[in-house]
């Protein structure tokens, strides 16, 4: 009979392609993880790996079964979630993914709002970029993850939290008063700056610009929000700054930011989970502490401006 465990040994040895750093990974011995994938060779009478001396390569069969072997975990972690949490709103572990530009700005918002309310929920976080988020989730490496709608695949269930509005960064030197409303004809591609490729904040603020100019082999990448905002105020050029990073990115007076004409760009945040998690309720509760601390607060703030 396969057993789970020879299961996510072969995950493991999916994901490192190499004995020893996969048998480290499940805390055992390099010959134990071996001798637990040659007995699942032998249950399934196929051979599933072809070892070499430094890596191991899956044969076309062994791949699939590892994908599918994927999908097993991922079910068996959702039923375990069903029975450990179905009396018991947002408790016990919660896999939270969530993208670089929304985690430092959001989480100190509602993670005090979490410990308060639900003191037996443990959060354990991941912070990467959206794709590597949305493969993991769906892999069921995680529960639930933050993003920027939309989030594709059939697979997955979405619930959309609030709207998070652009606003343009320029140096505090810039001639145009605070009060000016810009558009995106207004922006000089060559001094643009955003974040690397794999962000989709960039993916979303060139598709604002690359449309009123067709062009969209424009902007420098920096690595987080942080370093585009330093170089903005330094006078090294412009970028579209997201309202909900606002209050913690913009506190230098060397910077000063200028609104957009309607329609102005932005991003619907959401939470993504699989469809076949037996925790929405859990999801959902979570979304509306998000929204609560969160959108109510972006909106009150652009009401002021």
């Amino acid at each position: 009979m396969i057993t789970l465990r020879q299961l996510r040994y072969l995950q493991a040895l999916a994901k490192y392609r190499h004995f020893g750093r996969a048998a480290e990974a499940c805390s055992i011995t390099q010959p134990a993880l071996s001798m637990q994938i040659r007995e699942l060779e032998k249950l399934l009478g196929v051979q599933l790996v072809e070892r070499r001396p430094n890596e191991v390569t899956f044969t076309d069969l062994g791949a699939e079964v590892a994908r599918r072997a994927e999908r097993l975990l991922a079910e068996a972690r959702d039923l375990t979630d069903f029975a450990r949490h179905r009396a018991r709103l947002l408790s016990g572990r919660l896999q939270l993914g969530i993208i670089p530009s929304l985690a430092p700005y959001v989480l100190p918002r509602i993670l005090p709002i979490l410990h308060k309310r639900h003191p037996e929920l443990r959060i354990d976080l991941r912070e990467t970029q959206t794709r590597a988020l949305v493969d993991e989730l769906n892999h069921g490496k995680l529960d639930a993850v933050m993003l920027a709608l939309p989030a594709g695949g059939s697979e997955i269930e979405t619930m959309a939290l609030f709207d998070d509005p652009f606003m343009l960064a320029v140096p505090a030197a810039d001639p145009r008063p605070e009060r000016t409303r810009v558009s995106a004809s207004d922006i000089d591609p060559e001094r643009l700056i955003l974040l690397e490729e794999g962000h989709c904040l960039r993916d979303q603020a060139l598709s604002y610009c690359a449309g009123a100019r067709g062009d969209a082999s424009m902007g420098l990448g920096a690595t987080s929000l942080a370093t585009v905002m330093q170089m903005v105020a330094n006078g090294y050029g412009v970028t579209l700054v997201p309202r909900v990073a606002v209050d913690v990115e913009v506190r230098d007076n060397r910077v000063k930011l200028l609104r957009f004409k309607e329609p102005a760009p932005g991003r619907t945040i959401g939470l993504a989970w699989r469809k076949t998690s037996p925790r929405k309720v859990d999801f959902v509760a979570l979304g509306h502490v998000v929204t609560e601390a969160v959108a109510n607060e972006i909106d009150y703030r652009l009401a002021q401006a």
